[in-house]
């Protein structure tokens, strides 16, 4: 993952909305859907739930 897919996966784990994430990461709310949409299929997960759970791991 990229440094910004990683700071959104973050976010979105801490359970931060798209618009939350987007406003603090300065980015637009469409780029912080994409990201998180790409995260989850290089992650192979179907929910932004996963990105929270704590048997995850960063590789």
């Amino acid at each position: 993952m990229s440094p910004r897919e990683r700071d959104v996966v973050r976010l979105a784990g801490l359970g931060h909305t798209n618009r939350e994430i987007a406003t603090t990461l300065f980015l637009s709310e469409r780029t912080v859907e994409e990201h998180v949409a790409r995260a989850m299929r290089k992650l192979g997960v179907t929910s932004r739930r996963a990105f929270g759970s704590p048997t995850r791991t960063d590789t």
